[in-house]
C-alpha cells in the first residue's frame, strides 16, 4: 500500500531554515509527481511546492518563492522541501503528497513552527 512518511519538522526562529523528508513507498516514486502541501491552524490546506517524477519543472506558491526548494531522489524515494528564511506565517502542518490513478494520498504531516 502506499505509504508517505515525513520527517524534520521542528521549532525555528524567524529568518531560520529547515529540511523536511518525504520517505514513500508502495508505488513506483519515479513515475509520480511529487507536493508539498502545508495546513495553517484555521485555514485550508494549500499546495506549497510541486516537483515532476525527474526531478525538473518544480512550481511553487508565491509565498514561499525564492525561499523553499523541493527536490527528489528517485534512488531513494525520497522527496524534500528545504525551507529558508521561514517567517513566522510558514508555521502549518506540512503534508507530502502524491496523486495516483485521481486518488490522493497523504503522510501524516510534520509541524513546522516558526516563532522566537
Amino acid at each position: 500500500q502506499v505509504q508517505l512518511v515525513e520527517s524534520g519538522g521542528g521549532l525555528v526562529q524567524p529568518g531560520g531554515s529547515l529540511r523536511l523528508s518525504c520517505a514513500a513507498s508502495g508505488f513506483t516514486f519515479s513515475s509520480y509527481f511529487m507536493s508539498w502541501y502545508r495546513q495553517a491552524p484555521g485555514k485550508e490546506r494549500e499546495l506549497v511546492a510541486r516537483i515532476t517524477s525527474g526531478g525538473g519543472s518544480p512550481n511553487y506558491a508565491d509565498s514561499v518563492k525564492g525561499r523553499f526548494t523541493i527536490t527528489r531522489d528517485n534512488a531513494k524515494n525520497t522527496v524534500y522541501l528545504q525551507m529558508s528564511s521561514l517567517k513566522p506565517e510558514d508555521t502549518a502542518v506540512y503534508y507530502c503528497n502524491v496523486r495516483i490513478s485521481l486518488k490522493l494520498y497523504w503522510g501524516q504531516g510534520t509541524q513546522v513552527t516558526v516563532s522566537s
